[in-house]
């Protein structure tokens, strides 16, 4: 019979892969196929939902011919997605638009500022399970209503990225409880939609799938997906997941008190809790081990690095010297702060938030602003994790840490430092493949639990611990940045009308 496989896609932002996974959660094989964003005017971002698919016919016929013989060996096919890419299908599954806009599309931001004039968090916040974003499906669902009416009346539902796949390989159509829960319109308490809701968008609820659990099967591969893929008819195919709940299962982020820190351009902090925390401040996602994953997320956390390479060297230097002078530096950089909101904040009521340093003295060198910089993103996590510690009443037990920042042993110390907990580095790196995988081996009655799974898949590459040292230097400083940041905030509107009044007088 040969080694049994489980067969994991995921449908990225930037290319479609699909990796034949085996009984012990190593990847065999991973192929990819990109795509590129469509960019109509400043702001949008669309993708075509048709390459989402030839990228997955493309990269599965890639592994079955490099296989032979490994699609009768497949047990399972496990997607994960993308979030908040809004794709309109009717009743036959055909497309009414062609496009769909992403995650990183902000044409619907009026649309978001009035409904946040207009409603407070308090009529809202239990009923969606988050605070308003231009990313949400149903801010898409509303602007679509009024811009495209035409695909929207014809539409019969609206799914998401991997929906689309799913759809195309089983006939069948459902969105997972992950990627409803960051529609804005699924109800947190009952996980399903929300009447109250869909009234105040204003859209039209039948629209709407059927909401299930990642690990329902959702139907088989049919016969004319087996001739475009290779692939068997009649394998199973999960209801699968968004890729950020995949990911955070495939890091081994998976009961309460665990944390996952991915840093990548941006810093996304997730504390796993029981239940999700309704704060302005705080988004929710719906985890696939029934838990929820609430998130904050610094615009600027890769990013910040990337503006001091530029700003202070011209992109002269590599990130590996300019990390090495950081090092040369003391922990706390002799009581130099930095507020890394370089492009504001992504949620809350100051999103003009600014970048700062502060406490800058004569004996500060470039080392010192470079380390100060890794520790101003570190201090901005860690103030959003105490927020939701104190939220969720959950201490955090340890971080999985995983994205580009990971690969940086300075900033893996300092963010232990700071955070004070172990930080964990998965050896895996493609954390979404991974999940899924843990999804299908658990579907297949593999394991008992998904927790089960993670143990036997996920496994780690390195533990960073606090240094104690440094983890004291820090303790200090976190309410002085504290306070810098909220004693900053009054300051923001004032610098917003400086720079209209200046832009007025170049005109």
């Amino acid at each position: 019979m040969g080694e049994r496989y489980t067969l994991s896609i995921d449908i990225g932002t930037g290319s479609a892969r699909a990796a034949l996974v085996d009984a012990n959660g190593r990847i065999v094989a991973m192929a990819a196929r990109e795509h590129e964003q469509i960019v109509p005017q400043f702001g949008w971002a669309e993708q075509r939902p048709e390459e989402w698919w030839k990228g997955t016919v493309e990269t599965i016929c890639t592994l079955l011919d490099a296989h032979p013989g490994s699609a009768s060996r497949i047990e399972a096919i496990a997607a994960c997605g993308q979030m908040h890419g809004t794709v309109l299908i009717d009743s036959a599954g055909q497309l009414t638009r062609q496009t769909a806009p992403l995650w990183n599309d902000k044409r619907t931001l009026d649309i978001v500022r009035h409904f946040e004039s207009a409603h407070d968090p308090k009529t809202y916040l239990a009923e969606s399970g988050n605070p308003p974003t231009p990313a949400w499906p149903g801010f898409k669902l509303a602007w679509l209503r009024a811009h495209d009416p035409e695909a929207y009346e014809k539409a019969a539902f609206v799914i998401m990225p991997k929906d689309y796949v799913n759809l195309r390989l089983t006939g069948e159509i459902a969105m997972d409880s992950g990627d409803a829960s960051c529609s804005f319109l699924m109800n947190p308490a009952t996980r399903r939609w929300s009447d109250h809701m869909i009234h105040l968008l204003g859209i039209d609820g039948s629209k709407l799938p059927p909401i299930r659990e990642p690990l329902d099967i959702l139907g088989e591969v049919s016969a004319a997906a087996a001739c475009e893929t290779g692939l068997r008819e009649g394998t199973p195919v999960l209801v699968g997941a968004a890729d950020y709940p995949a990911a955070l299962l495939g890091s081994g982020a998976c009961r309460p008190g665990l944390v996952s820190d991915v840093g990548g351009t941006s810093l996304i902090l997730t504390l796993i809790a029981e239940k999700p925390l309704l704060d302005p401040e705080i988004s929710n996602v719906a985890t696939i081990d029934g838990n929820w994953g609430s998130f904050v997320l610094l615009e600027s956390g890769g990013d910040a690095m990337r503006w001091a390479r530029r700003a202070f060297h011209e992109r002269a230097l590599g990130y590996a010297e300019i990390v090495a002078k950081a090092a040369e530096a003391p922990a706390g950089a002799d009581a130099l702060f930095f507020l890394p909101f370089l492009t504001g904040e992504r949620l809350g009521t100051y999103r003009n938030a600014r970048a700062q340093f502060f406490g800058l003295g004569a004996g500060h060198s470039l080392g010192h602003l470079h380390r100060a910089i890794m520790e101003g993103v570190a201090f901005a996590g860690a103030r959003h994790l105490h927020v939701m510690e104190q939220a969720s009443q959950q201490k955090v037990e340890r971080v999985m840490a995983s994205g580009g920042a990971a690969k940086t042993p300075l900033w893996l110390e300092i963010k232990s430092s700071i955070y004070g907990v172990p930080l964990l580095v998965p050896e895996e790196a493609e954390c979404g493949v991974i999940g899924s995988a843990v999804m299908a081996a658990t579907a297949l009655g593999r394991f008992n639990n998904l927790a089960d799974g993670v143990s036997r898949f996920v496994r780690y590459a390195a533990e960073v611990k606090p240094n104690p040292r440094w983890k004291d230097t820090y303790a200090r400083m976190q309410p002085v940045f504290n306070r810098i940041y909220n004693n900053s905030q009054p300051l923001y509107a004032d610098l917003d009308a400086l720079l209209t009044n200046n832009a007025s007088s170049k005109e």
